[in-house]
């Protein structure tokens, strides 16, 4: 095309760089370029903030590298070459007499232990993309994610041990703490009765529904070794007695009966076409004339334009070997196909991390 031709056009790009009226759009391209470029190295001063715990040592009083060094573990050199580093990328800020503190999105990670979490567990990630190319070729899974997930790709999920779901199932106990808030700020969980939480691991979402709508009841449906740990958190909070936490597979077992709306919270895009579809019947069949099934997760094309769907899960799942993340409109195909009917996305202010669908049955 034509554009393309122009854009891509070294003598246009110098043009536009001098061009008083476009000199400040060339400039924030050229910024967002090299972004792309060195996004890895941004990600690996984030990962040594994070195992270095400096942002928790700078939000309890701004510190001078002379102080910080010792306790980071680090010689002066590099403790002001991280701190450098960490102030370009805004997590860290320059105070007065040569002491630092938070930075905005220093402050904004802190108040956020599930993205910590994420961060921490990220160097799985980093081993299987070591190389992307061979890992798209040869279609995801063998590595480091697959098996830290282990119902990834598993024959017998419902038969995993305590051992095999302890470390992913607390890292999504933690990460759930940024969806939970965006889904029931957009839709009135109170009009319902009782929710079954399909795939609703240690409980965490469920955890915040009951603090939000003490009348509701709840189902949390997970893997017989999951389930076992949401009883112990969900007692441990206070509602065990409202929460019935069975064991199982839904993709071969029949569901809890007696819920009026089931939540899918970041578990469809983890699972294949097939698979997915299979799943919203088994959910549509579990729910009575009217009943509603709600979808929450990261989805592809937003229109915000936010990489997250498309580009981080969609690497993240290739490299798990299972699922993809999927658009708005292609979850609502599959709501269809499904048998669902009033199938529509339910606007969600502020939302960063989740897009929600409603179906009715």
């Amino acid at each position: 095309m034509l554009r393309d031709r122009l854009l891509g056009n070294p003598g246009f790009q110098r043009w536009a760089a001098r061009f008083p009226l476009t000199r400040p759009i060339a400039r924030r391209r050229a910024y967002r370029l090299f972004d792309l470029v060195a996004g890895f190295v941004y990600s690996q001063v984030l990962l040594a903030c994070v195992r270095l715990r400096l942002l928790e040592r700078l939000a309890e009083s701004p510190r001078t590298a002379e102080q910080l060094a010792p306790a980071l573990g680090l010689d002066l050199a590099a403790t002001r070459r991280l701190l450098a580093a960490a102030e370009s990328l805004r997590l860290v800020a320059a105070r007065r007499d040569e002491r630092f503190g938070l930075g905005d999105l220093g402050a904004a990670l802190l108040a956020n232990p599930g993205v910590l979490a994420m961060i921490e567990h990220h160097p799985l990630l980093y081993e299987d993309l070591r190389d992307p190319v061979r890992l798209l070729r040869e279609g995801g899974g063998g590595g480091a994610l697959q098996r830290y997930w282990g119902y990834a790709r598993s024959g017998a999920p419902d038969e995993l041990p305590a051992e095999r779901v302890a470390d992913y199932s607390a890292l999504m106990a933690a990460s759930q703490s940024f969806t939970a808030a965006e889904i029931l700020d957009a839709y009135p969980l109170g009009r319902h009765r009782r929710l079954l939480d399909l795939g609703g691991g240690e409980g965490a979402f469920v955890a915040a529904a009951a603090a939000r709508h003490p009348e509701l009841q709840f189902i949390l449906f997970d893997l017989p070794a999951v389930a076992e740990r949401a009883r112990d958190r969900l007692a441990a909070a206070g509602i065990g007695g409202r929460v019935r936490a069975v064991g199982g597979n839904f993709f071969g077992d029949p569901l809890p009966p007696g819920a009026d709306v089931i939540s899918l919270v970041r578990i469809l895009h983890d699972h294949d076409d097939e698979p997915a579809l299979r799943l919203l019947r088994t959910a549509r069949l579990a729910l009575p004339k009217g009943g509603t099934l709600l979808v929450a997760e990261p989805m592809a094309g937003m229109k915000d334009g936010a990489p997250i769907g498309g580009a981080y899960f969609g690497f993240y799942l290739l490299a798990m070997g299972s699922g993809r993340p999927r658009s708005e409109a292609e979850i609502c195909g599959l709501l269809r196909q499904a048998g669902f009917a009033a199938v529509r996305a339910i606007p969600a202010r502020g939302a960063l991390f989740t897009r929600l669908i409603e179906a009715r049955a």
